[in-house]
């Protein structure tokens, strides 16, 4: 006879109502039942003072080691007896494993990957500020603990003008930004939470609903589902939890009501669905930790196109409300507790056998690597944010692109990573050959083919592209290329050759492969719209600027070549800026600075122009620095910056740096007042100018590279008027 032990945090089994359930069950199936917690454990005779359930009532006996231990109680509360648990486990096996928290389950799950895709994304809050970019994104969020049960303490915040609609069970208040700012950073400091876009699943009469899925191991340790039932919220709340005054309702009526004739077609998915899933979790279970789970509960949600998502996952779910399916649930576990009795060897051969499947299946791991002539940076940081929302990503380092870099790279890339995001660099022919022979990309971008570095080839455009075509020819021959649509010195790039597939990007082809459209300026980036995945999908970058979007649209290539669902795409183009890329600092009288003092070259300066123009509410200031390596283009590229300048409608302009005159003569031959055109090459002198120049309301470009100390005037202006 099988002897069951159930562990409990309290003592008292009166106080765990389930317990008389599962004694009865245990005494129907033969097995003799007893309940316990881990004080009552004496390892030195192997026995343990139990509860055994009566003629109605416990009674307290000294009972043997049990076959098997059901585990009921807390983890948190249990895990003051860690001592106890862990000689227990080496000696006994344990059913109902933890498969930890919402967040945990999560990322487990993005690892696993196989149902990555019905996850909806997900980030831990850091402050207000994180928030408030993301409803740039998603006008309508779900914040909530991470920790959180039973549907409680979840908000819905929607953003409708400048206002916030905070929605708690079924009140509605308002709030200003700044109220809700503060009204966040109070959550935040009791409690982590978790931010979410908001996936709506509602019925005819416009109520929210979600289902549960309940699943469990049955005495022949396969998968089974207990139940499926949906949940119905009140009229005007947005929680669809029993303990949030959502009530339930059979399945099968509930799916003709709301999906009509597809009604069968619906259940037969959600079966498959809770049983691949629990499986799926199982493996993984096995993989990372050595051990089974018998039970979870699921909560899914259904959109507006029938797509499932993941809303949470529960290792040790509530029983259904109904009294017959609690004893289908109380039967499952005890015959299963049984079965693992039994079978302890054949289970641990199946945990080795599942180890080694998943080590003989791990694929080549994609290599993303980036070139081109400006982009990269952004480029491989847009890239990297959006296939971190489900994987483990090798990113190189900020501006870290040069062969030696990419030697470093090579030592630190492990077996652990997904996918690894690379910036390929290069100055002279022959360089990126050489990034190649370290590290081969599978996925190759080129942004553009500028006039980066142009003075170390002869002033031809084609002799860059001749360069940057050394990842093409140096890539895997059958892997993925990404070019540029919109750039006409892309067409130099030498493709002919090329055996895998190229996909392009663009803004104003309308052949382009991924084409954003609609672009629009706001105070924290840039808007656009583009079709994707068989949907017309809105976009928000964190970044200003038109040839940003570029950078972004070969990110949202490469992550939905990959698999990536737009939601995924979304959150992850709420990136980590570059450090000086068109960054925005606002001083005090209304003054605003761009910094953009990382690189500088034409097309860069002209965007960086594009960008003073659109955000600037008042006068226009730029300062431009010295462009390096142009060679002998100088002359012609720093005139047409000028002629630039002019067009725009720049209200002064200052250059810096050697022979940078040429640019203020350009604009002031083009029409520029003479007398709003300045140049230094002593930066004290530019600084003391500033002093007497800059006015209330002002916006200043500083533009320049590195080389030059550009971002010297940057911290000048902030230190002059810091608010």
């Amino acid at each position: 006879m099988t002897i069951i032990g159930m562990l409990h945090h309290r003592k008292d089994p009166r106080t765990v109502i389930k317990s008389y359930a599962y004694a009865a069950v245990a005494k129907a199936e033969g097995a003799t039942f007893f309940y316990f917690s881990p004080g009552e454990v004496n390892f030195v005779n192997r026995s343990i003072r139990g509860q055994v359930y009566e003629n109605g009532k416990w009674v307290e006996r000294v009972m043997p080691f049990p076959d098997v231990i059901y585990n009921a109680g807390s983890p948190e509360k249990l895990a003051k007896s860690k001592t106890v648990l862990t000689k227990l486990k080496s000696e006994i096996p344990f059913t109902t494993h933890s498969i930890g928290n919402k967040w945990s389950v999560a990322n487990r799950l993005k690892e696993g990957k196989e149902f990555a895709n019905y996850l909806i994304p997900s980030e831990i809050v850091r402050d207000a500020d994180q928030l408030l970019k993301f409803m740039s994104a998603f006008r309508r969020i779900v914040f909530k603990p991470v920790d959180g049960r039973k549907g409680k303490g979840i908000y819905f915040i929607e953003k409708k003008d400048h206002r916030y609609a905070v929605t708690f069970n079924t009140t509605i208040q308002w709030y200003t930004e700044q109220q809700l700012s503060s009204f966040i950073e109070t959550k935040l400091k009791q409690e982590p939470f978790i931010l979410q876009p908001y996936i709506q699943s509602v019925t005819k009469s416009g109520q929210v609903f979600d289902f549960r899925l309940h699943v469990q191991k049955n005495g022949e340790g396969e998968w089974v589902i207990t139940t499926i039932y949906p949940r119905i919220a009140p009229q005007g709340s947005i929680i669809a939890n029993i303990n949030n005054g959502g009530y339930t309702n059979y399945l099968d009526p509930f799916l003709e009501q709301e999906f009509g004739q597809d009604a069968f077609n619906i259940r037969k998915t959600l079966e498959f669905f809770s049983l691949s899933l629990a499986r799926h979790l199982d493996e993984l279970q096995m993989v990372q930790y050595g051990e089974m789970i018998d039970e979870i509960g699921v909560d899914i949600g259904m959109d507006e196109h029938r797509k499932l998502w993941i809303y949470e996952v529960n290792w040790r779910p509530g029983c259904p409300p109904a009294f017959y399916l609690e004893l289908d649930v109380v039967t499952n576990g005890i015959r299963y507790a049984m079965y693992l009795a039994k079978n302890q060897r054949k289970m641990k051969e199946r945990i080795r056998e599942v180890k080694r499947r998943k080590i003989n299946a791990e694929a080549d791991m994609p290599v993303i690597g980036i070139t081109g002539s400006a982009g990269k940076t952004t480029t491989k940081a847009f890239v990297a944010s959006i296939l971190s929302k489900k994987w483990n990503v090798f990113e190189s380092k900020d501006y870290w692109n040069t062969t030696e870099h990419t030697k470093q790279h090579a030592a630190l890339i492990t077996p652990s990573h997904d996918a690894a995001v690379l910036e390929y660099g290069m100055a002279y022919p022959g360089v990126i050959t050489e990034h190649c022979s370290i590290i081969q990309p599978t996925i190759s971008i080129v942004t553009n083919i500028g006039h980066a570095h142009i003075g170390n080839f002869n002033g031809d455009p084609r002799g860059i592209a001749k360069a940057k075509s050394e990842i093409i020819h140096g890539m895997d021959q059958h892997g993925i290329l990404i070019v540029n649509a919109d750039d006409r010195n892309s067409r130099f790039l030498e493709t002919q050759k090329f055996k895998g597939k190229i996909y392009t990007v663009g803004i104003h082809s309308e052949n382009a492969n991924y084409r954003a459209y609609d672009l629009q300026y706001s105070e924290q980036g840039m808007s656009f719209k583009m079709n994707l995945q068989g949907q017309t999908m809105d976009f928000f970058i964190p970044i200003l600027g038109e040839h940003h979007v570029y950078n972004a649209l070969n990110s949202i290539a490469v992550a939905d070549l990959l698999g990536f669902t737009a939601l995924e795409i979304k959150l992850g183009l709420l990136f980590r800026k570059p450090p000086r890329r068109l960054t925005l600092y606002d001083l005090k009288d209304g003054i605003t600075v761009i910094d953009d003092t990382v690189h500088s070259h034409p097309e860069g300066v002209k965007a960086a122009l594009d960008v003073l123009d659109n955000i600037a509410k008042h006068r226009k200031v730029a300062i431009i620095g010295q462009m390096r390596e142009l060679g002998d283009l100088r002359e012609a590229e720093y005139v047409k910056v000028g002629q630039y300048v002019q067009k725009l409608g720049i209200d002064l302009l200052i250059t810096y740096g050697f022979r940078t005159e040429e640019m203020g003569a350009a604009a002031k031959k083009a029409g520029f007042p003479p007398q709003h055109i300045y140049h230094f090459t002593d930066r004290d002198k530019l600084h003391e100018l500033l002093k007497k120049l800059v006015r209330k309301n002002d916006t200043i470009l500083v533009k320049g590279a590195s080389k030059t100390n550009m971002f010297d005037t940057v911290k000048f202006l902030d230190q002059q008027y810091k608010k």
